[in-house]
């Protein structure tokens, strides 16, 4: 990696000459190419938030406004990925009332949220399911399948009774076959959408030894590229580790997940993380939950680069402000930690592509709010931060992008210099 060093010294000194086209329309879906996301042939780093209220909110359309406003500042600030649910199972507003009957005035909330997106140029991700009992998740799809004659033992029948699963994939094809109410494009043509996210935070509490996940993301990732083979799809993991590095959890945690083994399974594109030392280390100084991020950060960071081979993303983390005592200079320090090791990877072109701090709230949305918060408009010290780290990852894609353009110029020099020698020695065969 260290000849991008010498790479992007050189791009700097000449980026201000006029004389490099700028970078190209961020359009089309986004691929991967060995350690990097690429977006039209171009490495695609970004920064981005959570905002899993999109589609929930987006139901009511007067409160539309909130998602472009949302968006809006999402767009000033620089940042051009975003993570939203596409599930809302049984409950308030929900987008499946029971097994395979959707509520069209949810799906329509939905439909905005994306067609919003759209038009800020802004990438999602969207998660199909989850795994707490907010907005239904697997405890709903095993109460769904209880009531339908089937013996349920637990939630975690979730990833292996039968009806289940036949539930959760008629809910991907569903929503991949979806077609846009307001832009007439099918989700799963739609290159707006970035990624599919399988569940948020999958966990296996009754099978520490993991196979029982590894074989349903195995399953439901064959499933899902069958319907769509244009997006990418990642699991939804928080990034513990199996028994084989359970000294790296955070109080050697087990949960049925393991991050190497489960991105590693065919179809998985790119590996995710998620950091809440103040909710895994509650017991734990403040120093000490900053000195286990940042090496979990750079644990990861390397596992993906030298182990998966596969892209990373830091799809959430962040500090509430609401326990007594927390101060906005400890959440600052928490994302500097996680934005200094996506920037320190992402400078050499390596496998770290972006963070999604949790959550992106608009203005007006006080009972949204679960301490991680954040409100664009009211500047901080936080939402500077989030500024510098959005600049800095541009400032990557951009060199990529001119450097593209330098080697297409010296191709086109080279044919250009081939074509006049061929010319020439045909004229002096002539002579």
């Amino acid at each position: 990696m260290k000849r991008w060093g010498v790479v992007f010294f050189f791009l700097l000194l000449i980026q201000n000459q006029g004389i490099l086209k700028p970078v190209e329309a961020e359009d089309g879906f986004v691929k991967t190419r060995g350690l990097q996301l690429v977006l039209n042939g171009i490495p695609y780093y970004a920064n981005g938030f959570n905002a899993y209220w999109l589609m929930y909110v987006a139901t009511d359309p007067s409160q539309r406004g909130k998602i472009s406003s949302a968006f809006q500042e999402a767009t000033k600030h620089g940042l051009s990925i975003a993570r939203t649910w596409a599930f809302s199972d049984g409950g308030y507003r929900p987008l499946q009332s029971s097994p395979g009957s959707y509520n069209e005035r949810t799906f329509q909330g939905l439909d905005f949220a994306i067609s919003e997106a759209k038009k800020h140029g802004i990438k999602l991700i969207l998660s199909l399911v989850n795994n707490y009992e907010d907005f239904g998740g697997r405890k709903q799809y095993v109460d769904w399948a209880r009531s339908q004659g089937q013996s349920i033992t637990s939630e975690d029948d979730f990833y292996t009774n039968s009806v289940v699963k036949d539930f959760y994939r008629n809910h991907i094809k569903t929503v991949l076959r979806r077609t846009n109410s307001l832009t007439g494009v099918a989700y799963k043509d739609e290159p707006t959408i970035m990624a599919w996210e399988l569940m948020n935070e999958p966990r296996c509490t009754s099978d520490p030894s993991g196979k029982t996940i590894q074989a349903w993301i195995t399953e439901m990732a064959s499933y899902l590229k069958s319907i769509d083979g244009n997006h990418l799809l990642e699991v939804g993991l928080e990034g513990f580790y199996g028994a084989s590095k359970q000294q790296t959890n955070p109080n050697r945690y087990q949960v049925g997940t393991d991050f190497i083994a489960n991105n590693q399974i065919p179809g998985i594109d790119f590996a995710t993380v998620h950091s809440y030392p103040d909710q895994w280390l509650s017991g734990s100084s403040y120093e000490d939950q900053v000195s286990f991020l940042n090496n979990w950060v750079n644990e990861h960071i390397q596992d993906a680069q030298d182990i998966l081979k596969k892209p990373i993303l830091f799809a959430e983390f962040g500090r509430s402000l609401k326990e007594s005592g927390y101060t906005t200079n400890q959440r600052d320090r928490i994302f500097t930690t996680v934005y200094s090791g996506i920037y320190s990877s992402a400078r050499g072109g390596g496998a770290a592509v972006g963070g999604l701090f949790w959550q992106l709230l608009a203005e007006g949305m006080d009972s949204f709010q679960d301490g991680y918060g954040i409100v664009l408009s009211e500047s901080s010290s936080t939402v500077s931060l989030i500024s510098e780290e959005s600049q800095r990852l541009i400032k990557i894609r951009k060199m990529f992008a001119r450097l593209r353009n330098i080697e297409k110029w010296k191709r086109a020099t080279e044919i250009r210099r081939a074509q006049w020698w061929s010319g020439n020695k045909v004229n002096d065969t002539g002579n």
